[in-house]
């Protein structure tokens, strides 16, 4: 005996023009490029050191005298690379180094040359890495919805154009490096030696 129910025919496929494609493709960058974003930002809190609890603080805000100093704590008081050490700085250096080469790279890594020089070791350069850093933590800011319909701006008049006259500066960081993309050179300058208390000029 034949079944009686009546027989639901095959939806038809969903088709997407390609106009919309592109905007959802769009749409799915810009939302993974948020999620790494949220990525790197819940990884930084992680290595935060914990607030100090409100019973260890008087009144007026101070911490109380048997309080801990948050320079004194295990993790550092800044969001700034230089202040982190251990696992929370190579954290931050593989996010600002998927940042450095998959966005600021190529959009704004001109031609090298002697009076543009760049280094592909620029994480290997202390001051780079600081300058690199701070304009990515301006990013961040400059490029939230919260910093208002001018804020890319201010972030490239403000911030970009000053890191990169002083980053790709003939005298610069990487003034020893490369020149020649046909011809890579790495050599990080040397710094001077601190002075020793006590040392009569």
């Amino acid at each position: 005996m034949s079944d009686p129910s009546p027989t639901t025919p095959d939806p038809e496929p969903f088709r997407v023009s390609d106009v919309d494609l592109d905007d959802l493709a769009s749409t799915l960058a810009k939302t993974m490029a948020e999620v790494r974003q949220h990525g790197v930002i819940l990884d930084r809190l992680g290595s935060e050191p914990a607030p100090v609890p409100a019973a260890d603080q008087h009144a007026d805000g101070a911490p109380a005298a048997g309080a801990a100093d948050p320079e004194q704590g295990d993790g550092p008081a800044s969001v700034f690379i230089l202040a982190l050490g251990g696992k929370a700085y190579a954290v931050e250096l593989a996010a600002l180094s998927d940042w450095v080469n998959y966005l600021f790279l190529p959009v704004y890594g001109r031609e090298i040359s002697t009076t543009r020089p760049w280094c592909a070791q620029w994480h290997e350069h202390p001051e780079a890495v600081a300058r690199l850093h701070a304009l990515w933590l301006a990013w961040q800011q400059f490029t939230d919805v919260e910093a208002g319909l001018s804020g890319p701006s201010t972030w490239h008049r403000d911030h970009l154009d000053q890191t990169l006259v002083h980053l790709r500066a003939p005298d610069g960081p990487f003034a020893a490096c490369t020149t020649s993309a046909n011809r890579p050179n790495h050599r990080v300058l040397a710094t001077p030696a601190p002075e020793q208390p006590g040392v009569a000029a």
